[in-house]
């Protein structure tokens, strides 16, 4: 007996069909056409409709609107925006010359990741950009300013990890000795055209702690030249002593975008007042000076107990998805007045609370810091609690709003191609504000 066989579980779905034929005789081999013509459209047409349907309903994952909570304006504009190239005509045809310094200066140090990603990388930063930006030119004759691509920030301690530049100076006067040897486009100016980088906590000063930073002053031969820098005061500080702009701190804008796309935010922000990072319960004595001046200790001790502050001692790599739960989020001063906090903070959309007495911001004429942030003195730290509720009860909806502007995000996020209106372009504006100092400009205008 033989038994039928039986139909494999694992043949899929499939669609078949006969054509029936009841003509005979001479229309046979006319049916047999007809039967493999229609078989192979049938096929056809239906292959092409499962494709089309399975690229429609399986589509890339991708950042998408809805990925980004709905609260979050300018985080989801820093996600959608174009990364194009700004133009020249909107910066006041402004050109600059970057140095191909050799390797030792700047690129060997990127055998490191982290020099190219930490907080102090505007340095590697601005100099990418410049490289890809339509303000270079390679015709140093016809430059406005020069750039001097020397990277400092990234020698890092075997012991705490903490970038060393003590290295700092002899490196960039060896830089300088090498171009003004080769070229003579720092001697005719002193070098009040060249442009430099101190991405560190005392800027051109070079060094770590304030008194030594203060003693030792910037060195004489950065002290006619630009420097861009994060370190910023109001009052008059030894620091200070060369013609700067502030910059804000490197944040990695594809750190953000990963937080906004993988963070679990149903747009509610949970968290009252925020804070991670280091908070002495006994701060040392460090030549005469306390970490903080002791604004965190009196954080920790005044707060730590508080159901309404988010207040954690120890690291955390995933601590931008707290930011993105705060309403709140202070940005105390440690051994420097400006920290890494204030620009993740803005453009996580977390109402930044700056508490550091006469600090000077960056790029103050794109992002308006008194409109988006709350101010605290280091001596009312105290009253903090108080201080906060009353915003959140008076104005905190109109802080957010303006906060949420996607033009604030992008004015302190560095990119490899200069975005419109991102870090690097501001620098490049602003530097057009300087363009007196440059040598060519000057020589041009006298013929």
């Amino acid at each position: 007996m033989i038994e039928p066989k039986k139909q494999s579980k694992n043949r899929g779905f499939y669609v078949r069909m006969k054509l029936l034929n009841h003509n005979n005789g001479g229309n046979r081999n006319r049916g047999l056409f007809c039967y493999r013509y229609f078989k192979w459209v049938l096929w056809f047409s239906l292959s092409f409709y499962f494709f089309a349907s399975f690229l429609f309903n399986h589509k890339p994952n991708t950042i998408s609107k809805t990925t980004v909570p709905q609260y979050s304006k300018a985080s989801r504009a820093l996600i959608e925006y174009p990364e194009t190239q700004h133009h020249r005509d909107s910066l006041n045809g402004l050109k600059i010359y970057v140095y191909d310094l050799p390797s030792k200066y700047n690129i060997d140090w990127l055998s490191n990741e982290r020099c190219s990603n930490h907080l102090f990388a505007s340095e590697v930063a601005i100099h990418k950009a410049l490289l890809n930006s339509d303000v270079r030119t390679l015709n140093p004759c016809e430059a406005d300013f020069f750039f001097v691509p020397v990277y400092v920030s990234c020698n890092f301690s075997t012991v705490n990890g903490f970038p060393a530049i003590g290295h700092a100076r002899s490196l960039i006067s060896s830089a300088i000795k090498l171009i003004s040897s080769e070229f003579n486009f720092w001697n005719r100016s002193s070098g009040s055209d060249h442009i430099f980088v101190a991405s560190h906590d005392f800027g051109s000063c070079f060094h770590t702690l304030e008194d030594v930073a203060m003693a030792d002053g910037v060195p004489e031969f950065l002290r006619k030249s630009i420097i861009l820098q994060t370190f910023g005061v109001k009052y008059d500080h030894p620091c200070q002593k060369a013609e700067h702009i502030v910059i804000p701190p490197y944040i990695s804008p594809e750190s953000v975008r990963k937080t906004l796309a993988t963070s679990d935010v149903n747009g509610r922000r949970d968290i009252f007042a925020f804070f991670r990072g280091k908070m002495e319960v006994h701060p040392k004595n460090v030549s005469g000076r306390f970490y903080s001046k002791k604004v965190r200790t009196v954080i920790l001790k005044k707060y730590g107990n508080d159901r309404r502050f988010y207040l954690k001692r120890n690291r955390f790599i995933g601590y931008q998805s707290e930011i993105l739960r705060s309403t709140f989020c202070l940005c105390p001063l440690g051994w420097a007045p400006w920290s890494p906090r204030l620009v993740e903070s803005v453009v996580l959309g977390c109402v930044p609370v700056i508490i550091a007495d006469g600090i000077d911001l960056p790029f103050s004429s794109a992002v308006p810091w008194s409109e988006i942030s709350v101010t605290v003195a280091e001596k009312d730290v105290g009253k903090l609690g108080t201080i906060l509720e009353n915003v959140a009860a008076t104005n905190l909806s109109t802080i957010q709003q303006k906060l949420w502007d996607p033009r604030i995000s992008r004015a302190l996020l560095f990119h490899d191609r200069t975005v419109e209106g991102d870090a690097t372009w501001q620098v490049l504006h602003a530097l057009t504000e300087k363009v007196s100092r440059s040598h060519h400009r000057s020589r041009v205008s006298n013929e």
